[in-house]
């Protein structure tokens, strides 16, 4: 069962996520690789969405934002998108869209920023909109400080999280075919109690930037996880092995309905609906042609199929859902 564990270092001003999607993840898998007009995602395609759902659900737990955050990761290569999106409930659903031909060790500036035009981009769209209230949105190139082109999704999310929040952040991600997992240590804006009574300036938390002593020794541990580590230890072993030596305050896991799952606004009954709004002859049309009517889902890939019998049955309930015609003018 997928799954998120919260915990903070005690005394220290660093918080930290896990987050292991299992089920989760494998449903979006499953998805894409039983749709017949798309196929498998390639290895390095499954890695970077993989990689891109669970930094989504540590980013959303993050803020607690009540709307759905939605990273995206685009370009000039052969992968055109990559979406991961994450409601407030941790809901997530993620999908990509493919291109050409991508090598089998490919690297993320080879799908998507062959040109160096690449760019990642954080959403924010309010749940409830009030009146004229836009969507924010942050966008950051696929590029370090000096111009060169990153290869790591983590490097690029932990850039974009310096830039907007001003916070020492360390990322580690990494997916597989069975396992989407991350690590994220932060450092927070506030320390001791001193400093709840009296906070922090922006300026102050600015200058903290990479000289805090506590946060630096807990982000050396938290880089020294390997990605095998992070796909296959449980989080209790993660957590002894690199912190063993620090308190930590744990959280309750969020699992289950309350934790990560995949969800989809897609189903047969969206579906039947459009293919009542295309009407009886346009569904026989199709029919005649292909001897059964197959729509798939362009954001998770889930195919809907209907043949000549479930259509009859669609016009017929549509048919009997009408109110009589009158029987004479009025």
């Amino acid at each position: 069962m997928s799954e998120l564990h919260k915990f903070l270092f005690e005394g220290l001003p660093v918080r930290g996520m896990i987050v292991r999607l299992t089920d989760a993840w494998t449903e979006v898998l499953q998805r894409r690789n039983s749709n017949s007009a798309t196929g498998a995602y390639p290895a390095p395609v499954q890695e970077l969405l993989g990689e891109m759902a669970a930094a989504g659900v540590l980013m959303q737990s993050n803020i607690k934002f009540n709307g759905a955050l939605v990273l995206q990761v685009f370009g000039d290569g052969p992968v055109k998108v990559a979406v991961a999106e994450v409601q407030s409930d941790l809901s997530l659903r993620a999908t990509a869209t493919i291109n050409g031909d991508i090598a089998a060790d490919a690297r993320l500036s080879q799908m998507v920023n062959v040109g160096g035009g690449g760019r990642c981009a954080i959403t924010l769209d309010p749940k409830d909109r009030l009146p004229g209230q836009q969507p924010y949105q942050g966008v950051v190139p696929l590029h370090g400080d000096h111009n060169e082109k990153l290869e790591r999704l983590s490097d690029v999310l932990q850039h974009y999280m310096l830039q907007s929040e001003q916070l020492d952040t360390v990322l580690v991600l990494a997916a597989n075919s069975e396992v989407a997992a991350g690590l994220l240590i932060q450092r927070m804006p506030m320390k001791g109690e001193g400093n709840l009574a009296q906070g922090l300036s922006h300026r102050e938390n600015e200058d903290q930037i990479g000289h805090n002593e506590d946060y630096n020794r807990i982000a050396h541990l938290a880089s020294s996880l390997t990605r095998d580590e992070l796909l296959t230890l449980d989080v209790d072993t993660i957590l002894r092995r690199l912190f063993w030596e620090e308190k930590l305050l744990r959280f309750e896991p969020l699992e289950g309905e309350r934790g990560p799952r995949f969800a989809c606004t897609c189903s047969r009954e969206r579906v039947a609906n459009m293919l009542r709004g295309l009407g009886a002859e346009e569904a026989e049309s199709i029919l005649a042609e292909r001897s059964e009517i197959e729509v798939g889902c362009e954001f998770c890939g889930q195919q809907y199929r209907f043949d000549a019998v479930d259509a009859a049955q669609l016009f017929l309930q549509s048919a009997a859902a009408q109110p009589p015609a009158p029987s004479g003018v009025q």
